[in-house]
């Protein structure tokens, strides 16, 4: 038995053997092939050189095209050019004065230390109170604004108001530019970048500020964002190499910190952003070794969303005031309508629908432990598995739910929506994701998820070409013009007849307005983020109110003001929203009106202020004195001597 034995073990030891050597000769196969890999033939090369330069040349020249277009219009709808440097300021209204009032400091300084020292220790905006305007109100953008202006030498070609302004256009460029590479980048095709820019462009009154307030901190802000957002989807994608990922993390540091330092509201954004990106993260849908931190938050803000959300009353007049601004408001049936017409809404839906079924899909196979494919391919039908397609869905359905709150945050929204939708039906995987569940047999599905991928975009975009083409170009040469000649008088005036050292009270609106094209000194402004800029709104604001010319005067006086405007637009304001009327929100806050049952109404024996100093009787002209008045602006010295009349 023994003698049996051995040849069994001697045959049993070879075919060990055998197979080792199989396994060594596999790795040896594996690691010739890793080190010289197959040639790409050259044509292949070709094709994909010229893909991307075309790609990237259609990208460039939208933005291009973008830029040149806002410039255009702006041009003709204020006649911009044809006008003197008042009327010009003028155009920039509220919190968008007060940022270009800054650059034109800058500009005026003797050097640019100088100017950073006196608007970081800014005592001749706000009376009584000095300021970091620099870090309270962003004005990075205007610091570097009028360094280029100065450092180029375009102080000797162009005026400056015209540098800054082709900035900001610039900068728009660079966003649209942005959301093209976006979309090209998940749909592999750069149709899809041209279908968002189309979006995006007909779009424009939902999609960005621009064309009514050129220095807001969001036109600053939000093309680097959209770079982020452009880097961060490249270093989602799975099959990025080293280099690439090295890019896209640099890029995206890079516009992240820019972007924060542009807008005082970043924060808030990136807030969402960082939960998206856990979202993501938790259910493990990305690499590894890619993890990102959330902003903090601010308490402010969270005392306006609880009365927002109806989780507290108040009858504060600054928190309701806010509340009453249309940009804080849900958005208007002629939104929905809008996105619609243009054939924007109905496809996100379908797309996010696609997306968002396709993901949980995905996620519940990772929750029953099913392991998923590492590289997915377009037979799959798989496109929830791709995590930058998770990002994206998760972080629109973020925003597009605060946008249903409040109407402003549609301009962070509706950006996003063109570039969704754009990628959706450019993408033969999402096709190819709907032909899976619906089990499509007749026609290859691979086959007509690549045509339709061609064939709606084209549909699309000729049709948008037809219907809103023509409307752009009308839009152009129109010539528009903008009209207020009482507020030019009142600046006029101003300039001539008071003093250089006057303090000058009012609306927030009106004061942005006066430091801009005065230069004279106000007592408040037209700012939402400090807490004492929004009492002393409150407080000046008691001009419209039931109060005395008594405690209208030691108001004034607190704030060392020599004159106060009244606004008859504000005085005799009717609106369709009565509730959001300044004067009924005063009367609320002030207890002079009955706002809920149970409320206690304390009478005032006194009229309204606004209506009553018109009259000129005592003792209203005992405090104040009328200087000058048009349609729109009555002005009254704040009388240093009191003298009392009978």
């Amino acid at each position: 038995m023994a003698e049996e034995e051995g040849p069994t073990i001697e045959l049993r030891q070879r075919r060990k053997l055998k197979s080792s050597e199989n396994k060594e000769s596999a790795k040896e196969e594996k690691i010739s092939d890793t080190l010289v890999p197959e040639r790409t033939p050259k044509h292949v090369l070709f094709q994909r050189f010229a893909k991307i330069f075309i790609g990237c040349l259609a990208a460039v020249t939208s933005g291009m095209m973008y830029a040149l277009y806002l410039s255009a219009y702006h041009e003709r709808k204020f006649w911009f050019s044809n006008r003197q440097e008042l009327e010009r300021e003028i155009t920039f209204q509220g919190d968008s004065a007060i940022y270009y009032s800054y650059y034109k400091d800058m500009l005026k300084a003797p050097s640019f230390e100088r100017g950073v020292y006196e608007l970081t220790h800014n005592n001749r905006t706000v009376s009584l109170k000095t300021i970091n305007a620099v870090q309270q109100m962003s004005l990075y953008p205007e610091l570097i604004a009028s360094v280029l202006y100065q450092a180029t030498g375009s102080n000797e070609v162009i005026e400056p108001v015209y540098f800054y302004i082709g900035i900001v256009f610039g900068l728009q460029g660079i966003y649209v530019t942005a959301l093209f590479v976006t979309s090209w980048l998940m749909s592999g095709t750069w149709l899809a970048g041209m279908l968002t820019v189309a979006w995006f462009i007909i779009n424009r009154v939902d999609t960005t500020r621009i064309e009514y307030s050129i220095p807001l901190r969001e036109n600053w802000a939000l093309p680097y964002f959209a770079c982020q957002i452009a880097a961060l989807t490249g270093y989602l994608k799975s099959n990025l190499n080293t280099y690439g990922e090295r890019f896209c993390y640099l890029l995206m540091s890079a516009s992240t910190y820019t972007f924060m330092m542009m807008w005082e509201y970043s924060h808030y954004l990136l807030f969402l952003q960082a939960i998206s990106l856990f979202l993501l993260d938790s259910f493990s849908l990305e690499q590894s070794e890619k993890m990102f931190v959330p902003h903090k938050e601010n308490g402010h803000m969270l005392k306006f969303l609880e009365v927002k959300f109806g989780l507290n009353m108040t009858k504060n007049f600054t928190m309701n005031w806010l509340l009453c601004q249309e940009s804080l408001q849900a958005p208007s049936q002629d939104f929905f309508l809008r996105l619609t017409q243009s054939s924007l809404l109905p496809f996100y839906v379908l797309v996010l629908i696609i997306c968002f079924l396709s993901m949980m899909q995905v996620i519940f196979r990772r929750i029953n432990g099913k392991s998923l494919k590492e590289t997915i391919t377009l037979e799959d039908g798989r496109i929830g598995g791709r995590p930058e397609i998770i990002y994206h869905v998760i972080h629109t359905i973020l925003l597009g739910s605060l946008a249903m709150i409040i109407e402003g945050l549609k301009y962070l929204w509706t950006p996003y929506v063109c570039m969704l939708a754009a990628f959706g039906v450019c993408s033969p995987e999402l096709w190819m994701t709907l032909f899976k569940w619906l089990r499509l047999r007749t026609v290859h599905p691979v086959l007509l998820a690549l045509i339709l991928s061609m064939a709606v975009p084209t549909i699309i975009g000729l049709s948008l070409w037809k219907e809103f083409f023509p409307r752009l170009m009308t839009e152009l040469m129109e010539l528009q013009e903008f009209y207020d000649p009482d507020t030019v008088e009142l600046m006029t005036w101003i300039k001539r007849q008071a003093p250089v050292a006057a303090v000058f009270a009012g609306s927030p609106q009106l004061m942005g307005a006066i430091k801009l094209c005065t230069g004279w000194m106000v007592t408040s402004l037209p700012l939402y983020n400090d807490d004492d800029l929004l009492k002393r709104n409150e407080n000046i604001y008691q001009i419209y109110s039931k109060r005395s010319a008594e405690d209208i005067y030691k108001i004034l006086t607190s704030y060392k003001a020599n004159y106060l405007i009244v606004e008859d637009a504000i005085c005799n304001e009717v609106g369709t929203m009565r509730g959001c009327r300044v004067k009924d929100l005063l009367d609320i806050a002030n207890g002079h009106v009955v706002c809920e049952e149970g409320d206690k109404l304390s009478y005032s024996k006194y009229g309204r202020f606004c209506h009553e100093v018109k009259i000129n009787y005592s003792p209203y002209v005992n405090y104040f004195t009328r200087v000058y008045w048009n349609r729109s602006y009555f002005v009254y010295k704040i009388n240093t001597v009191i003298s009392f009349q009978s």
